[in-house]
Parts: structure tokens; C-alpha cells; sequence
């Protein structure tokens, strides 16, 4: 599957959100509801801005499945976090686009350097898991660990782990519409 081109400007990504983000995709919460969530994890944690907008989008991969026909999840990998970063490298720069490129790869990594985690996954994500090759081995601890944004990314697994609860106040989508246009690469 072709990822197809990356978005013209802020207002395609908020298009994109308006019409596919109230799916659920494979969680129980909205794909919406989870961004949401994951981005308001990182302002807590007192995250860098372009870290907020990283965690809010790195399912962007999934809504593009949506636009383009998909159903939800597949049986197969569709690698969502390097579409979704090469879609979102048509308005962001590397530090929002690479921790989304990374967020599947961080997942595989905590995963394999803390097996108990594992345990605390949403059923979603070991199934998913599972499809993305499961946790990292050898020499690919090391590959990952050597990605400049390992720990940004390592940071937004985090959140995305922990950004899945039902019935969830949080901040809206539109508060983040200035963020995001704050963050657009020059």
C-alpha cells in the first residue's frame, strides 16, 4: 500500500482528524479520545511542544487507512507510524515526524528491556504486537537505541500505552489548532 502524499498544511491534518479521528480503530476509545489523551499525558509530563503534537498525531497512519477505504485493523502490518510520518513531514519537521516514525519500534523495544509491560498492554496492542514483529532482538536494541529521537519516542509509547481510558475528560481538539500551527517547519 503507497502511503500516498504527505499533507499539504495544518488544516488537511485537521480535516483529516474532523472526518476519520471518532473511529475506534482497535482500542475501545476513539482514535480521537486517545490522541487527545496521549497529548495531554505529554503536557503533563511537561513534554516539548513539538513532543505534544508527536504524541497527539502518531496514529495519523491510521486515519490515512480510513480515508483511503480501510475497515480498521488488518491481519497484516500496514505500518502505519511511517505513513503517518510521511504524511505528517509535509508540515512538521523531524522532531514531531520522527517520535511517530519510532512509537511502533519504541513499543517492540520496552517490550523486550521490561517483559512485565507486556502484561499491562491493551489486548489491541500485543495483537498488534505481534503483527509488528514482536519485541526487539539483539543487535536491533541497539539499532533503535541509536535513533536520535529513541527517547522521545520511547516517552510517546509511553503515553500511548497509558492513553486509552474510557470516558476521559480532557483538553479538546481545537486547543491544540494554534499548537499545531506553531509547530509547522518553515
Amino acid at each position: 500500500m503507497t502511503g500516498g502524499p504527505p499533507a499539504r498544511d495544518v488544516d488537511e491534518v485537521l480535516a483529516l482528524y474532523d472526518e476519520f479521528a471518532g473511529h475506534r480503530y482497535d482500542e475501545t476509545v476513539s482514535q480521537l479520545d486517545h490522541g487527545l489523551q496521549c497529548a495531554a499525558l505529554a503536557r503533563r509530563d511537561g513534554a516539548p511542544d513539538a513532543l505534544v503534537v508527536a504524541a497527539l498525531l502518531h496514529d495519523v497512519g491510521h486515519l490515512l487507512h480510513l480515508r483511503d477505504g480501510g475497515r480498521g485493523p488488518v491481519p497484516e502490518d500496514l505500518h502505519h507510524e511511517d505513513r503517518g510520518a510521511d504524511y505528517l513531514a509535509g508540515v512538521f519537521g523531524p522532531e514531531v515526524t520522527e517520535p511517530v516514525r519510532l512509537h511502533v519500534r519504541a513499543k517492540r523495544y520496552l517490550v523486550a528491556v521490561e517483559p512485565e509491560l507486556l502484561d499491562r498492554l491493551s489486548p489491541a496492542s500485543v495483537s498488534s504486537l505481534e503483527r509488528q514483529g514482536g519485541p526487539l532482538r539483539g543487535s536491533e536494541l541497539d539499532d533503535f537505541r541509536a535513533e536520535r529521537a529513541h527517547a522521545d519516542a520511547v516517552a510517546l509509547r509511553r503515553w500511548d500505552d497509558a492513553g486509552k481510558v474510557e470516558d476521559l475528560t480532557v483538553p479538546p481538539f481545537e486547543d491544540y489548532a494554534d499548537l499545531l500551527r506553531s509547530r509547522v517547519r518553515p
